[in-house]
């Protein structure tokens, strides 16, 4: 059936930008509907709908010449078939080429007809991700296709955009709905919204160039370059990306500044108090950024203020004082956590330091509920004075009596969004609460003033005395037997012991399979040692019995996933094995070590690896192995350009990023400020433009 040409810009009005997608050929209801879950409901969506990757099926590899961590196209023959039952069902067939080299393709989800059409014999033309597996080279859940007789594979003649999409919608319907929309395109002067003036004084290229070159690159693309984001078409439309988000950021800031705030001023009748029965003195950094946050707090502008601070710098404490100041001053303060776990810490903690002085705090999480969420609820609104909590505090039917301080604690695990529902709890005309963001991810100061151009930022820059530095080291996965017996070793001598699984997977499942495989290991070659397991598939009231298990001493030998990176504190852990750590990104691997060295016990972290090691891993374990500084490490991430982001994910914390990256974009932010602080005086009406292109429907908080 023929396909009908997409419709000339003139057919659909003056802005094709504008034009709802269902206006394009052969976009009905159902595929409108799917769309719009992407939130693509104008023609301009889809154009800026940027491809996550690309995949190169314009080439067949020799399995012999296949690269751990790259994504090839293989053809071979089927030699083998197996299917096993341990831990689950899985699927493993064994195909071979011309190269007398064999690779292992492995399916977790898999049907009868399917095993039963993969017979030894068939040919198999295959696309996916090589990995290290336990027979060697290997490919989990590879997209792949039967080639019958002896008809050669074909191959694609250009590189495949691989785009984010939803259920019930394929990447390759997706793309054709994209080619309609790009007929679309206006002329390049009608597309731009950067002043050309500036676009000149900056080196920018010209947008409708680099959309067309992102969305079908040519032939002869530099596969490279566009993999790591650095092609010049990538780069020009992270520019205008990384100045939208500054925009609305700015805009944000700007209108909360002509909000009020509270007063909260406060007597220091609690503040004095609570210092002097601390059984240690405040560091000069605390005492610095505490100082910062009062001066904020007694003013009626309400404040916006990120302390970020390296694992166990004492935020907690700082979040304390200015929680007492605003209840001295009759106001009260929610706190909101990204997890149950690290919730529960602050829960502990809080209840710990403010209620020998007669202040109540309140528990509101998802955990919580029939008649005791009923009666938190009803103590929150008669003006409970402290409220700890994940994002159940923002849900509807919690209503504050006089919400005067909101504290949000790892802010990039939250949207903005969810930081402003919050705010919003305590809104009474034009009178909001102050707002404090806890981060324990340190952030260079180029980042922080793109990522949290909305915030004035604190930095608590020293470790209380008396904290042991972690010694780390790297051992290759060959050594496993040794770190094994060392573990034997630590928990002989009543030491308890982290076990990291970081799999990396798109699958929650694949992650939960690894860490169960590690967990049976262990507990069979530690007998006599009780091994716990944790994994983001398990039910919270399961997470939190292993992890009080844990934080009790029950338990010796915890495996987890990465779920523990954040908010765990067993001062008698003091020994980490992180498998896989070549994988992970500095910031990443620095919260995870950050779980020891809680206590006085001299505590290590062991990084075991699979060689060979690429430059890029073999320089992230070596700063892992040279510093416990977090800000030198954020700022050596930053340097390296490594896959694990300098701010923990691909979330910034204010915008889910399409192309731009912060890690490897940096170079571009001292020219995106100059773009953004001259549009915001001189071209008010582009900057709306930009955030309605860019965010859509998100940029409420553009206008907050």
């Amino acid at each position: 059936m023929a396909t009908r040409t997409a419709r000339p810009a003139s057919a659909v009005g003056t802005d094709p930008g504008i034009t709802p997608v269902g206006a394009l050929p052969g976009v009905g209801p159902a595929l409108a509907a799917s769309l719009a879950r992407l939130g693509l409901e104008r023609v301009q969506d889809l154009w800026f709908h940027l491809p996550l990757r690309y995949e190169d099926k314009t080439r067949i590899t020799a399995i012999a010449d296949l690269r751990v961590g790259e994504r090839a196209q293989v053809e071979g023959v089927v030699e083998a078939v197996e299917r096993g039952f341990r831990y689950r069902p899985q699927l493993k067939v064994a195909i071979g080429d011309a190269s007398r080299q064999t690779l292992l393709l492995r399916f977790f989800h898999f049907n009868r007809a399917q095993a039963e059409q993969l017979l030894p014999g068939t040919r198999l033309l295959c696309y996916g991700e090589v990995r290290h597996g336990a027979q060697g080279l290997e490919m989990v859940h590879p997209n792949y296709q039967r080639l019958s007789g002896d008809v050669a594979a074909a191959v694609d003649e250009l590189l495949s955009p691989v785009y984010p999409t939803t259920e019930g919608l394929g990447t390759k319907r997706l793309a054709g709905v994209i080619g309609k929309a790009l007929a679309l395109l206006p002329p390049a002067a009608q597309l731009e919204l950067i002043p050309p003036e500036l676009c000149a004084r900056h080196g920018l290229t010209s947008l409708r160039d680099a959309l067309l070159y992102v969305h079908r690159p040519p032939p002869d693309a530099h596969l490279g370059q566009l993999m790591l984001g650095q092609h010049p078409a990538q780069q020009r439309l992270a520019f205008e990306e990384l100045l939208t988000q500054h925009l609305s950021l700015k805009r944000m800031r700007a209108a909360l500044r002509r909000r009020h705030a509270p007063k909260l001023e406060g007597s220091g009748a609690l503040r004095q108090p609570l210092l002097a029965g601390l059984p240690f003195r405040l560091t000069a950094a605390q005492q610095r950024v505490s100082r910062e946050v009062e001066r904020d707090l007694a003013r009626s502008r309400p404040m916006l203020r990120l302390v970020q601070g390296d694992v166990g710098s004492g935020k907690t404490v700082v979040a304390a004082l200015a929680a007492l100041a605003a209840v001295e001053s009759g106001h009260q303060v929610a706190l909101m956590a990204p997890t149950e776990l690290l919730a529960e810490q602050h829960l502990h903690n809080f209840r710990h330091w403010l209620q020998p002085l007669g202040v109540e705090v309140e528990w509101l999480a998802g955990k919580v509920t029939g008649k005791a969420r009923k009666q938190a609820l009803a103590r929150v609104a008669e003006g409970a004075p402290v409220v700890v909590g994940t994002h159940a505090l923002m849900q509807e039917g919690v209503a504050f009596a006089r919400l005067g301080l909101v504290i949000v604690d790892e802010q990039h695990r939250f949207g903005v969004q969810q930081r402003l529902a919050l705010r919003d709890k305590g809104k009474d005309g034009e009178m909001v609460p102050h707002q404090l963001v806890l981060t324990a991810t340190p952030i260079p100061r180029t980042l922080a003033m793109s990522a949290y151009a909305d915030l004035d930022v604190s930095s608590i820059d020293e470790l209380p005395p008396g904290r042991t530095p972690v010694q780390t080291i790297a051992i290759s996965n060959a050594r496993r037997i040794e770190v094994i017996e060392r573990i034997h070793a630590a928990c002989g001598e009543g030491r308890q012991v982290y076990w990291v699984c970081t799999l990396i997977e798109e699958s929650e499942q694949l992650r939960a399979q690894a860490a169960e495989v590690a967990h049976a290991e262990l507990s069979a070659a530690l007998a006599g040692f009780k091994v716990g397991l944790i994994h983001g598939r398990m039910k919270p009231k399961e997470k939190q019995a292993v992890m009080d298990a844990f934080k009790s001493g029950a338990l010796a030998v915890l495996v987890a996933t990465t779920v523990i990176e954040v908010g765990v504190d067993v001062p008698n852990a003091s020994l980490m094995v992180i498998e896989n750590s070549e994988r992970l990104g500095l910031a990443q691997l620095h919260q995870l070590r950050g779980r020891v060295g809680r206590g006085a016990v001299a505590s290590n972290c062991v990084l075991l690896y699979q060689p060979p090691l690429g430059q890029l891993a073999r320089e992230r374990l070596q700063v892992m192995r040279d510093t416990n500084d977090g800000f030198r490490i954020a700022e050596k991430d930053l340097e390296l350009r490594g896959p694990g982001e300098v701010l923990g994910t691909r979330q910034t914390g204010q915008l889910s990023f399409r192309i731009a990256d912060l890690t490897r974009d940096a170079h571009l932010l001292p020219a995106v400020q100059q773009v953004g602080e001259h549009m915001l005086a001189e071209h008010p009406r582009q900057t709306g433009q930009l955030i309605e292109r860019w965010i859509g429907g998100a940029a409420r908080y553009a206008h907050a």
